[in-house]
């Protein structure tokens, strides 16, 4: 009984914490008012008022009532044990451990409170300088997610992908759908670093090589992301590469350029001009909320041009030799089977970031 009252107030000790830090009890002053508010006739001479003080309310009382049903059932039971029956024992033990699971699944739904965690993702692989050794290892991390979504049942669609002379590729581009999908990959925004043996160089020497991950949130309507039209500039082009029989023929490549940030994007994968200026738009819509994120900025016109993260965050480093170490540059968490890492298994990484 004493271990099981030790685990008791462990889990009541984290969960006060977690309780104080979340300010529940301000919240649910909040919901007081907020309740007398919408219970008066008055408010509603205005419906829009009254409509967002009572989604207000509606929020508030989804954020905590899981934290004050947990409360109560830790206090009641902590009051039963007190009493101290011996022959309740294998019960008290079963409560404990259903609380504690209750309590990891609560400290992980605060993982996805960004506003875009919800979304779909654009995951566009980049190789670096290096020719065909960094094509290699952009398509070694092409790889590494394709078996990451593939396990957590992401759904992938291609919407580019040009692939590297010799091996590997130049760049590939994602859309990856499922539930949080940008709330778990945006770790994975930045520059990864290999370094290992060549395969490709005759004296086996020893090289570094980069590749760039762009994790951008899908946002798929004009209303979520404002662009101003004046700031837009549209090109029509030949498609190139496989695409059927008018690939070559009809202007159905589209670029589209944000010209106050000078972020370009260009695609070719559909056949139609329209269905390709509307995948562009997603992706330049991801791609300025990204900067915006990245540069604080409390609307898209405050971009700056050029200071997004780009090639200048270096994220993870993946050693293969003279030793065998993945260890992220901002957490701190390491792993020693980069081939494991290499093969989709990524959690950790994910994981831990998730937690800061």
């Amino acid at each position: 009984m004493q271990e099981l009252l030790k685990r008791l107030t462990g889990l009541w000790d984290d969960f006060l914490k977690l309780y104080e830090k979340l300010d529940i009890d301000g919240k649910l002053k909040k919901i007081a008012e907020l309740e007398k508010e919408v219970a008066e006739p008055e408010i509603w001479r205005d419906v829009e008022k009254a409509t967002a003080k009572n989604q207000e309310l509606a929020k508030l009382q989804n954020e905590t009532e899981p934290y004050e049903l947990l409360k109560t059932q830790i206090s009641d039971l902590k009051e039963l044990m007190a009493m101290g029956d011996e022959s309740m024992e294998a019960e008290f033990a079963e409560q404990i451990t259903a609380m504690e699971t209750e309590f990891t699944e609560l400290k992980k739904a605060l993982r996805f409170q960004g506003p875009y965690d919800s979304k779909d993702a654009i995951v566009r692989i980049t190789s670096g300088a290096g020719g065909t050794e960094a094509m290699d290892w952009a398509g070694m991390l092409e790889r590494m997610y394709l078996r990451y979504f593939e396990r957590k049942g992401f759904k992938t669609t291609c919407l580019e992908r040009v692939e590297g002379e010799e091996a590997g590729i130049k760049t590939a581009v994602y859309e990856v759908s499922g539930t949080n999908v940008y709330g778990f990959l945006k770790s994975e925004h930045g520059v990864h670093r290999l370094v290992r043996l060549s395969p490709f160089n005759a004296n086996n020497l020893r090289q570094t090589s980069f590749a760039l991950v762009e994790i951008l949130p899908v946002i798929k309507t004009d209303t979520d992301v404002v662009i101003d039209d004046k700031d837009l500039r549209i090109d029509v082009y030949h498609s190139g590469g496989h695409g059927g029989q008018s690939v070559n023929t009809t202007n159905s490549a589209v670029r589209i350029t944000h010209l106050p940030t000078n972020t370009v994007v260009a695609i070719q994968n559909e056949r139609s001009q329209l269905q390709n200026k509307e995948k562009a738009m997603e992706i330049l819509r991801g791609k300025l909320v990204q900067m915006q994120l990245e540069q604080h900025a409390e609307t898209i016109g405050e971009l700056r041009a050029g200071e997004s993260a780009g090639w200048g965050q270096q994220i993870r480093n993946y050693v293969l030799q003279p030793y065998k170490l993945v260890k992220d540059t901002r957490t701190g968490y390491e792993e020693t089977d980069p081939d494991g890492v290499l093969d989709g298994k990524i959690d950790g990484f994910i994981d831990k970031y998730l937690e800061m």
